[in-house]
């Protein structure tokens, strides 16, 4: 691949006029190996992390190795927080915020890095397993929006855990080593399918259709649903689990197998949950790179975004609400105005991804407002739907500090609409952390594929995010 140096991004920063220089023509042989080691990381958490709560696990772990420590220990000793201090509070092991204090008060606001960490998949039903013509199968129920034909005849790997009656949690990760068994939603055969072509893409597999095969052997001896009294028998022998254990389980069905290099010239990675693992462990990872903050930095990894951003562990929570009271309550003298004032004051970047232009589907986008590979971290004003419809829509003034910042540090950064005006749209937790009055803006990595069982983005991208995350934490 061809080297140059840095002045072609430069020069095209500075003039709207010309088109974004590809960040991979401003690499030097150092940075490249940069983008590259990052990405291996990068790969490999993503292949260890495929639910919300292994991304939290992973999170802490590294975290807790750069000198983070618990919250809720300073909570329970009354231990005040100093600048300099970093913590992490764990939300019931599916969301997460970590935070370095900074040398200012906290009324006078933070720079915030969120993410999500929950991605499209097909949950187990709390009544799962069922036999029917000797066949042992799950029923499913799809999470997040996703296209359910893409879901049939891939390999596909059980995560997740099951909570037992006695208080005991069992984790459940079956289809990731290479002897582990696989499992899979079949599809008929083409050969018999005529009916079945006619339908529309979204109906040619219906929701109660994603039933995934869990075995076929029966059990000897038993006269009437042998195969299910066998799979039951493994479980129990395997993993202590009994038909009635699902009724507190949490088991998600994930592609199985490994984030890859794609492309020849490996300049691109497929996996399962860049939408918006890339996001969040960029994030993560420029949080755990910086030292010191004027303004009290944090980093907010959270579930069910989704599906509305919901529940306990969603941003519509008041999760983070009341970790940012524990921190002024830790930091000097409580009251409720210093916790408003340390919300509205504050910036975010609600780093999700964005849409990568597909050349395949070229009429899907508008060319000049759409984002594409390899031009860096991409910044989108306003999402929503049609008219901007639940769209943040962030103010100019914010826009402009961001671009200074962006330029400033050599970062490599696109703006964005998710494509074409009517044909649909998307949101992110944007609009919910406005509703503190705080600046924010969507920032976040292009992906092809997205929602699909294996999406794809461009390593230099990745890389650019981790820049464009650590500018932020230090510019803005």
């Amino acid at each position: 691949m061809a080297q140059k140096s840095g002045s072609a991004k430069v020069t095209a920063q500075k003039n709207n006029s010309l088109p974004k220089a590809n960040a991979w023509l401003t690499y030097d042989d150092k940075k490249r190996k940069e983008v590259f080691a990052l990405s291996e990381n990068y790969k490999d958490f993503l292949s260890k992390h495929k639910t919300e709560r292994e991304c939290v696990k992973g999170a802490i772990k590294l975290a807790e190795a750069k000198g983070y420590k618990n919250l809720e220990d300073f909570i329970k000793s009354g231990t005040p927080l100093k600048p300099g201090d970093k913590v992490y509070h764990n939300n019931m092991g599916k969301a997460l915020v970590l935070y370095i204090i900074g040398e200012r008060p906290l009324e006078e606001g933070m720079k915030i890095l969120g993410a999500h960490i929950d991605s499209p998949r097909l949950d187990l039903k709390q009544v799962p397993l069922y036999e029917k013509s000797e066949q042992g199968l799950l029923d499913t129920h799809y999470y997040g929006g996703i296209k359910k034909y893409q879901w049939v005849t891939i390999p596909l790997a059980f995560h997740g855990v099951v909570a037992k009656k006695d208080g005991s949690v069992i984790e459940i990760n079956i289809g990731e080593k290479e002897d582990d068994p696989v499992f899979e939603v079949s599809d008929l055969l083409v050969h018999l399918s005529p009916k079945q072509l006619e339908k529309s893409g979204a109906t040619v597999i219906e929701g109660e259709d994603l039933n995934i095969l869990f075995g076929s052997e029966p059990l000897t001896g038993i006269d009437k649903e042998a195969v299910k009294a066998n799979l039951l028998k493994l479980l129990k022998e395997k993993y202590d689990i009994e038909n009635d254990d699902f009724l507190s389980a949490e088991i998600e069905a994930v592609p199985a197998g490994p984030a890859r290099d794609l492309g020849l010239d490996r300049s691109m990675i497929t996996g399962y949950g860049h939408d918006d693992r890339v996001c969040a462990y960029t994030s993560l990872i420029a949080m755990l790179e910086t030292k010191k903050v004027d303004r009290t930095a944090a980093c907010l990894l959270v579930d069910k975004e989704e599906i509305g951003s919901v529940g306990a562990t969603g941003m519509h929570s008041f999760f983070f609400e009341n970790s940012v009271a524990e921190l002024v309550n830790l930091t000097g003298e409580y009251s409720e105005l210093k916790v408003r004032r340390a919300l509205a004051n504050s910036h975010m970047l609600s780093s999700d991804v964005s849409a990568a232009y597909d050349a395949n589907y070229p009429d899907a986008f508008e060319e000049k407002n759409a984002a594409f590979f390899g031009k860096g971290i991409v910044y989108n004003k306003y999402t929503g739907v049609k008219g901007k419809s639940g769209s943040n829509d962030a103010n100019a003034e914010y826009m402009a500090k961001i671009r200074a910042a962006m330029d400033k540090n050599g970062v490599a950064f696109q703006t964005a609409e998710l494509g074409k005006i009517d044909l649909g749209g998307g949101g992110t937790i944007a609009y919910i952390m406005a509703k503190y009055n705080m600046q924010v803006i969507d920032a976040g990595v292009p992906v092809l594929c997205m929602h699909s069982p294996w999406e794809i983005v461009s390593k230099s991208d990745v890389y650019e995010a981790k820049q464009a995350y650590i500018a932020f934490l230090k510019e803005v």
